[in-house]
Formats: structure tokens, C-alpha cells, sequence
């Protein structure tokens, strides 16, 4: 897939759902809850259960959505994440080599930064877009707003510290999109199985977003 068309799924939607999950049957009613609360773009963790089985999985039952990964560290793991089917992979870290491989296999990467100098150097290696992360524990929006003089040709994509509340201020300053984990599934919730109360809040999510 074309980091075009990746990048018109961001603006189309502006929210991933980020799943992260001890066993695999949660995490795919986790992405189902989601997914009826309007939600497209999700990404499963690669340190979940099961996470490559987990992708197959849901990329044959939801066809209209992006089914991607994330947490990956190395080579190793993205060439797996990349034979499951992941639609897109996200890394806490910049890693060129990291880059280049998923650049080769025509695969959005969106590599973790913080500092200017990090986004910078995972956008010259081939990032289609950037996470900004942990955004919120370097000030939140107004760190996103302060680096639009000098970047705001790079897509950046903030987590860590994004809630229901602020994903809005987000795209407000400049963000293409905002990736939401424990937020959208508080522990509670999946615990108990109130997978209504989880599409509720997706559905908040994305009413507020759009």
C-alpha cells in the first residue's frame, strides 16, 4: 500500500485504535468493539498474544478496515509482521535499517520520535508519517504546536498521553491523526466484557473528531 493512500486513511479517520492484549480472543472482541463505535484503522501490538494469528484474523474479518502492528524492534519482527498481512507498522524508536526494509516492501512505517532532530532523521530515511511519543510527558499540544514552524511538512502522529478529551486539540495544532490505547480501552471494561461501553467510546471518540 502507498504512503498516499495511507496518508488519505489518516485524514479520513484521524484515529487508531491501539490494542495491546494478554489473550487473543480480547483482543478481537476489543478490535470489534471498536470497529461497531466507527473506528478503521487498528493496530495490534506485536508483544500481544498471539499478534501475527490475531492480524490474519482480522484483516479477513474486516475487510473495510487497516489492520496494522506495532511495537516492533527489530528486522527480525517486522519481516513477520509484514508476512501476517499488517496493513502498517509503528516502532517506539527510529531504527533506519528498520525504514528501509518496510520502504522496500511498499509499507507504511511510522517509526517513534521525540526530538526534532529524531523526526527529522526517521522522515529522511523514508517514515511516511511520524509518532510523537510520549507526547504528553513533553508538554501535550503545545509541544505538537511549537514544532509546526519548523516541521509541519512532516505527519505526526502523537501518543502516549492522548485521551477522549484532548484528541481533538491534537489535530487542532497540527497532528494528522492521534493513536489511543488505554483510553479507549480501559482495563475495567475489557475485564468485564462491556464491549458496549467500549464502543461507546469510540463512538464519543470519533463524534468529537469528526
Amino acid at each position: 500500500m502507498s504512503n498516499q493512500v495511507w496518508l488519505s486513511q489518516l485524514k479520513k479517520h484521524r484515529a487508531i485504535a491501539v490494542i495491546r492484549t494478554s489473550k487473543m480472543v480480547l483482543g478481537e472482541q476489543m478490535a470489534l468493539a471498536v470497529v461497531s463505535g466507527g473506528m478503521q484503522l487498528i493496530e495490534i501490538t506485536w508483544n500481544s498474544d498471539r499478534a501475527p494469528e490475531l492480524i490474519s484474523q482480522l484483516r479477513a474479518q474486516l475487510p473495510d478496515c487497516m489492520i496494522g502492528t506495532g511495537t516492533l524492534f527489530n528486522v527480525q519482527q517486522l519481516e513477520e509482521a509484514i508476512a501476517c498481512g499488517a496493513q502498517f507498522l509503528f516502532t517506539p524508536h527510529t531504527d533506519p535499517q528498520m525504514i528501509q526494509r518496510a520502504v522496500s516492501a511498499n509499507i507504511p512505517i511510522i517509526p517513534g520520535a521525540l526530538t526534532p532532530t529524531e523526526i527529522m532523521t526517521a522522515w529522511n530515511y523514508g517514515a511516511s508519517c511520524v509518532k510523537v511519543f510520549p507526547v504528553q510527558a513533553v508538554g501535550g499540544t503545545s509541544y505538537i504546536k511549537s514544532l509546526q514552524a519548523p516541521l509541519g511538512h512532516i505527519p505526526l502522529i502523537p501518543t502516549g498521553g492522548v485521551t477522549l478529551e484532548n484528541a481533538k486539540d491534537f489535530l487542532q495544532v497540527g497532528a494528522i491523526a492521534v493513536g489511543l490505547s488505554g483510553e479507549l480501552f480501559p482495563s475495567k471494561s475489557v475485564l468485564r466484557g462491556n464491549w458496549t461501553g467500549i464502543t461507546q467510546q469510540a463512538k464519543t471518540l470519533m463524534q468529537r473528531l469528526h
